[in-house]
């Protein structure tokens, strides 16, 4: 059986312009939704057109023309959804609602990975923090549609962006290592799961022809890759050859610090307030045959370590 036809929708994206990368390095004959909405954003279309230049299809298509959609659908064997889900940006996980209603219309896809990759909503639905919980609520509606229309699903739980936590030693606002002064949040020692984004797209991709994963959750959750703040600023010290200050933020103070903000930024800071105070990334456990570095030990996984050697 050859390798599925994918589109990726949200291609020019944070992550889905890694998805499109790793797709292709797989060797997938790979479709990009060329949405109108890109306008005359020049970024993105040059970075659309070098995606085209190396293999990938451009496909017109908009969440405001249902037909758009089924049609674009119709061309491949698995759709993945890159769209974003961070309110800071532009929040638009219930856009999803019509991409499912196109994917049941064309009647063909052997495949649907919508747009989680962060933490799963179905684990911490229940216990997280508002009004971050709006995030996890929106992916189960999203989630339940899928279901509910019969669409074969992949959902994968990527944990933290290394990106956005260790690029600020896990601090909020913060996306370069301090070499003076840290900002611990509660005692530091809550474990959270670092992924480098690279390394999410590659499990994405391998995911989706794997029978093992179908109508599944997998979790990126590399053993190596589960620290505290406190582990992951040990890690960064190490690495430049210096003790950085610590000072630490209550739980009280972080909550404090929230009331001041706009709703989008609360948001997020409910998210670390999770990670990083409640430790939900590691409450619960997961077994070999849902975690990727287990199901496909053959990708080279790149560690906290590694990933900080960069900003050195």
């Amino acid at each position: 059986m050859g390798k599925s036809k994918v589109l990726i929708i949200g291609g020019t994206g944070y992550l889905g312009r890694r998805l499109v990368k790793a797709s292709l390095a797989q060797g997938h004959e790979t479709y990009i939704l060329h949405r109108e909405e890109i306008g005359v954003d020049i970024d993105k279309v040059e970075m659309l057109i070098s995606f085209k230049m190396q293999g990938a299809h451009l496909v017109p298509g908009s969440f405001k023309d249902l037909n758009s959609l089924v049609e674009a659908v119709k061309l491949v064997d698995v759709v993945i959804c890159a769209i974003s889900g961070v309110h800071i940006r532009s929040h638009q996980i219930l856009l999803q609602l019509k991409l499912v209603e196109a994917i049941k219309e064309a009647g063909n896809v052997k495949r649907f990975l919508p747009s989680e990759f962060g933490m799963d909503p179905g684990k911490l639905m229940d216990t997280a923090m508002d009004p971050g919980k709006v995030t996890l609520d929106e992916k189960m509606v999203v989630r339940k549609a899928i279901e509910e229309a019969g669409i074969p699903f992949t959902y994968v739980s990527a944990n933290c962006f290394a990106g956005y936590f260790l690029g600020g030693l896990c601090q909020i606002g913060k996306i370069l290592p301090s070499r003076d002064v840290v900002t611990i949040y509660g005692d530091g020692n809550k474990k959270a799961i670092y992924n480098n984004e690279d390394d999410i797209a590659t499990y994405t991709i391998k995911t989706i022809d794997d029978p093992r994963t179908l109508n599944k959750t997998i979790y990126i959750s590399p053993p190596k890759n589960i620290l505290s703040q406190r582990e992951v600023v040990q890690t960064w010290e190490k690495l430049i050859g210096k003790e950085l200050q610590k000072i630490t933020l209550s739980k009280e103070d972080f909550l404090a610090s929230m009331k001041v903000l706009d709703y989008a930024q609360q948001v997020g800071l409910s998210h670390y307030h999770d990670v990083c105070y409640e430790g939900c990334l590691t409450r619960f456990k997961i077994g070999d045959e849902e975690e990727a570095s287990k199901l496909y030990p053959e990708v080279k996984c790149t560690t906290v370590e590694d990933y900080l050697k960069r900003y050195v």
